[in-house]
């Protein structure tokens, strides 16, 4: 049956971005494209869409729209995101300062909500906001289905796209850029650590954003400075999270030194099944979906950790963001083919379901 259910919905799923590698890295005062690969690919932003609702918080306190101190209501839908989140009540309020800090370090998806609700009234409406400004950018490539990036069939964008978007916000809000730069917080006594691991080794880097879904990858945008020359890069649909920050790390240091990064480089960081050919290949392979779920996730991922609440809520091992359900490429015990069994039946299942709404 599940064979039946893909081929139905096979035609309808080739449209859909998926996790395939991608890489570019950009000169902002040259507008040269130093190094890319895949760049016009679409794949899933995953949380790199907080990068537009950032953009759009900015937007709002450069205008007056907002304050920094002001106080948004925390609604009952915002306060039901998946992971990863700061943990907010409905009938809470956060500030815009902590949304920021919130979205920035932690990735978290219930401040995006919170945020996405004070300036467009709705989601659903902020939604339409994001899409309207990417188009005001440049981004032709990529459209947004929800202010955080928590898995939606809607979602595309490129690693060029979202070079655009990085460099218009250190263009666009100088003043605020700083906040890319946050490694950790306080929020209501308890610490909260970041998930832009790299920026702890890499000499100059000081931003932007992780990204995480099964769908996606593990996504980086990645902006650092040297010999005062700035460079914007962005990695997508990386197989771990520490060899998209190696892949991250090469690239930034060949743009530097004005050569290019390899292309095998980048593709041997994807994950080796994120193909469409090889994703439906290993759907019709004879595992049952039964034991392709059968390998049970260690209860410990699910609870928070003792000395850090907030900041140690997700797998330690993915070092990424949402992931509700852990992506068996970043635990090696798990086979490939399971992987890929997996993600497929998930993406055409979506895409299908989609199709039919």
């Amino acid at each position: 049956m599940f064979a039946a259910a893909l081929l139905a919905g096979l035609s309808s799923f080739m449209g859909v971005a998926h996790a395939g590698y991608a890489a570019i890295v950009v000169n902002p005062a040259t507008g040269q494209v130093l190094s890319a690969v895949n760049a016009d690919e679409q794949n899933h932003p995953a949380s790199l869409t907080k990068m537009m609702t950032l953009y759009l918080t900015f937007q709002a306190l450069q205008n007056g729209k907002l304050q920094i101190d002001q106080l948004l209501p925390v609604s009952a839908w915002a306060a039901a995101k998946a992971p990863t989140k700061l943990g907010l009540r409905a009938g809470q309020t956060i500030s815009v300062r902590d949304c920021i800090l919130g979205m920035i370090t932690k990735s978290a998806n219930d401040a995006a909500t919170v945020m996405a609700e004070g300036l467009g009234g709705s989601e659903d409406h902020f939604v339409e906001m994001m899409n309207a400004q990417a188009l005001r950018i440049g981004m032709t490539d990529t459209r947004f289905g929800n202010a955080s990036g928590l898995p939606d069939p809607d979602d595309a964008t490129t690693t060029r796209d979202m070079a655009k978007l990085a460099i218009a916000l250190y263009h666009d809000f100088p003043q605020d850029t700083p906040y890319f730069a946050t490694k950790e917080f306080v929020f209501r006594g308890r610490l909260v650590r970041g998930h832009n691991h790299l920026m702890d080794r890499y000499p100059g880097m000081d931003g932007l954003k992780t990204g995480f879904t099964d769908a996606s990858g593990f996504n980086l945008a990645s902006t650092a400075v040297r010999d005062g020359q700035r460079l914007f890069a962005v990695v997508m649909g990386g197989r771990t999270a520490a060899v998209r920050d190696n892949l991250m790390a090469r690239l930034l240091d060949d743009g530097f030194d004005h050569r290019q990064t390899p292309a095998i480089l980048v593709a041997e960081a994807g994950s080796t099944h994120s193909s469409m050919a090889h994703r439906v290949l290993a759907a019709l392979s004879p595992i049952g979906s039964a034991e392709a779920e059968a390998v049970p996730v260690p209860q410990h991922h699910h609870r928070r950790g003792k000395r850090d609440p907030v900041a140690r809520n997700i797998c330690t091992r993915h070092r990424g963001v949402t992931c509700p359900r852990r992506n068996l490429a970043a635990h090696p015990r798990r086979s490939a083919t399971r992987l890929a069994h997996r993600n497929t039946k998930r993406s055409v299942i979506m895409a299908s379901s989609h199709r039919n709404s």
